[in-house]
């Protein structure tokens, strides 16, 4: 009895180090106040970068983000941040940082393990709408990714909608 009671404490012990889990990169939707779904207009400091075709078919933006709020995470520096939009809702959030390895110790104390990716060398956190990457970006830099799995699926959504305007046309 006493065995069960040490190795279930050491259970207990060792999942609570982990850190938070997965609800938590669900509450935050994004980095910082930067959340994915939401309008461009309510970011500070963003500009347009560029217009271009998601996988060559849906009509989306580029922009960049210069703001003194966001302009580091902790003592770590941020590089670089863009927002690709769809339809002006925020559907990825690329952060680029300085390489340091407390970035990656914080992300897991958050998120908890990550999953690992070996063919793209990537780190990442999944939940049901969105994914977080994590890779180190040349020798200097580190990316973050955020994705939405929701603006994904509106663009299919509107795609078929036009597959069907079309066969409704005939």
């Amino acid at each position: 009895m006493k065995h069960k009671l040490k190795y279930l404490l050491i259970f207990f012990a060792f999942s609570n180090s982990y850190g938070q889990d997965l609800s938590e990169l669900e509450r935050r939707h994004g980095f910082k106040d930067i959340k994915l779904g939401m309008v461009i207009d309510s970011i500070k400091g963003f500009k347009l970068k560029k217009e271009f075709k998601e996988r060559d078919q849906f009509p989306a933006k580029l922009y960049e983000v210069e703001h003194p709020s966001y302009e580091t995470i902790g003592e770590v520096k941020v590089k670089e941040i863009e927002h690709k939009t769809y339809k002006d809702r925020i559907y990825e959030i690329n952060v680029i940082t300085a390489k340091d390895a407390r970035l990656m110790k914080a992300l897991v104390s958050l998120y908890g393990k990550s999953d690992y990716d070996m063919k793209n060398e990537t780190y990442f956190w999944k939940t049901d709408s969105l994914i977080l990457k994590f890779k180190s970006e040349g020798k200097n830099k580190l990316q973050m990714l955020y994705v939405s799995y929701a603006i994904h699926k509106t663009m299919k959504e509107d795609k078929d909608k036009k597959v069907d305007d079309i066969a409704n046309d005939f």
